[in-house]
């Protein structure tokens, strides 16, 4: 298992490097980062534009830039004012280095900006992913063990309606409902925007009642496809003779069902989940944006709006990383699923 994880983390190793350059182009082309230190491009003299370029590296080609963003400048006299001197000002020490530069539109070191949303979007999509596994897995296991019944019929159907549903139409149907209507009906309504009201201030219960409506947004679509998953795999695995041993033996059903047949059957869940768990610290763009929800997604949104390269790599460069060490994570995991599964 030791040469196992040593041979995944060499290759780890190349794999980041490509997936870094391929990131790093496509941040350099979303637009013109300039634009963020004025918010109207014109405004921005010549001369304070060809300083600003200069001092952010931007006069040099995508290869160099990338370099330094890597492993820093240190190597290159940086001369922002064209007067023959070096300016120490523009110098970097690259992500090697645990430098991501600074953001361009808060002026001041990237991974601050990014780390103060990192425990709001955990916040919300841990609550995200808990509420999907539970109702997925009770859901998926019902209707595993009432095949073709009247509601495992209609739980098909839901399930096919939740996952055909994008999460920006969900988002604002139950903005519609749950929001507006309840309060134009008088009803309790839930909260449209942001964590807690600014006249009450961030109370538990504030930030409890602000993510109902966000939770619920993320979850439906997952939950729909989950269950699904589960209730394919529990399908074919209590069939599986030695589930019928077990049962022979006098088992209680609960044991041969959660202690047997879903062990056996979450092989495939896992791998969902070790794909999902990582993208937890990105959050969800979309339903951030529209909850106004202060977390990375709604970080990384705005960063593209303004052509934020720092904040962009930033939080790509960490997903990126995460997506890598759980996929690792997820093998290992197989082998205390499975013990017919063995990497040495």
């Amino acid at each position: 298992m030791v040469r196992f994880i040593i041979r995944r983390l060499l290759q780890a190793v190349p794999l980041f490097l490509i997936i870094s350059i391929g990131l790093f182009y496509l941040a350099n082309h979303l637009g013109d980062p300039l634009l963020s230190f004025s918010g109207n491009g014109a405004r921005i003299l010549p001369e304070d534009r060809l300083r600003l370029t200069r001092l952010m590296g931007l006069d040099k080609p995508v290869y160099v830039q990338y370099i330094i963003w890597l492993v820093g400048n240190d190597w290159i006299k940086v001369d922002t004012d064209g007067d023959g001197v070096p300016d120490e000002f523009g110098t970097r020490k690259g992500i090697l280095r645990d430098d991501f530069g600074n953001s361009f539109t808060e002026k001041r070191p990237a991974m601050d900006v990014i780390s103060e949303r990192v425990k709001n979007t955990l916040l919300l999509m841990i609550t995200v992913e808990v509420v999907v596994l539970i109702f997925s897995i009770l859901i998926g296991i019902y209707s595993a063990l009432h095949q073709y019944s009247v509601m495992d019929n209609l739980i098909t159907t839901l399930s096919f309606i939740g996952y055909s549903m994008p999460i920006f139409w969900a988002a604002m149907m139950l903005m519609y409902i749950f929001g507006l209507n309840f309060k134009r009906w008088g009803l309790p309504y839930f909260p449209l925007v942001g964590m807690y009201e600014l006249d009450v201030g961030p109370t538990i219960l504030q930030i409890i009642w602000h993510m109902v409506l966000p939770v619920a947004s993320l979850s439906i679509v997952s939950i729909a496809g989950y269950s699904r998953y589960v209730r394919s795999q529990m399908l074919e695995v209590i069939n599986q003779d030695y589930i019928r041993t077990a049962y022979a033996k006098g088992m209680p059903v609960r044991r041969v069902i959660l202690g047997h047949a879903l062990k056996n059957a979450s092989l495939p869940l896992i791998t969902i989940i070790g794909m999902d768990l990582p993208m937890l610290l990105g959050g969800a763009v979309v339903t951030e944006s529209i909850f106004g929800w202060p977390g990375m997604g709604l970080l990384f949104y705005n960063a593209a709006l303004s052509a934020d390269i720092p904040v962009l790599m930033g939080i790509m460069v960490i997903i990126s990383i995460l997506v890598i060490v759980f996929q690792i994570i997820t093998d290992i995991t197989y082998t205390f699923l499975d013990p017919r599964i063995r990497y040495d």
